[in-house]
């Protein structure tokens, strides 16, 4: 009685792996859905097109497989995007909503022209922006989101700014749109610029002035 019993348990479990083998097959070959549609909002469509090859040449087959980890690396690749985030809209449209990032300034790097973003990142650039100002000087970025920081903090406006100078020492020099040189000291930058505005709009500074407030408790006017 008990051998019996142990056969039929050993014939119910090779049925048991008989289906269970014939519904793998099934549902391997079962055809998912392939990616139909990628909306990409925000974006012009040159910078559209390097997202869509990103997915097409990643071999993205369907959303269910989806690497969206591996995609979200490849889009934090590009430079001008600021934020971004991915939507499945099942079964095949791929949604991903972009969020550029603030051009503040542009440079000159190992011969190359760059934007600088406010994510902190170089942009290749083609074109000079008149309206950004120029920053001369072996620069870094952080050094560079520091100050702007600063300068938001004070009285004094960012967009009269024409050029901006680092220095070895990561003091910063500001040439203003009226062709003034602020020679800024290293520490209590908000301070001497709201000091800078205070004596602009007393008119004790003339355009075209350099005003070097790099000496403690000492203000020396020149023209330039």
């Amino acid at each position: 009685m008990h051998l019996l019993i142990s056969k039929k348990i050993v014939v119910y479990f090779l049925m048991f792996c008989f289906l269970v083998s014939i519904n793998n097959i099934s549902f391997m070959n079962v055809s998912f859905p392939k990616i139909s549609e990628v909306e990409i909002n925000g974006l012009n469509p040159d910078e559209r097109k390097k997202i869509e090859d990103i997915i097409y040449d990643s071999n993205f087959k369907n959303i269910f497989y989806l690497d969206k980890e591996y995609l979200k690396r490849k889009i934090n690749s590009i430079n001008i995007i600021e934020q971004f985030e991915i939507f499945k809209n099942y079964p095949s449209t791929l949604k991903i909503s972009i969020e550029k990032t603030e051009i503040l300034a542009q440079t000159k790097k190992n011969g190359f022209d760059y934007l600088i973003g406010s994510n902190g990142k170089l942009i290749e650039n083609k074109d000079f922006i008149l309206e950004l100002p120029f920053i001369f000087g072996d620069l870094d970025i952080s050094e560079f989101l520091k100050l702007k920081s600063k300068i938001d903090s004070s009285l004094f406006e960012f967009s009269e700014i024409s050029n901006l100078y680092i220095f070895k020492s990561k003091r910063w020099d500001i040439e203003t749109l009226n062709g003034n040189l602020i020679k800024l000291p290293k520490n209590n930058i908000e301070e001497i610029l709201n000091l800078y505005v205070r004596m602009s709009n007393e008119k004790r500074i003339n355009e075209k002035t350099i005003v070097d407030f790099r000496q403690k408790n000492q203000i020396i006017l020149n023209e330039k």
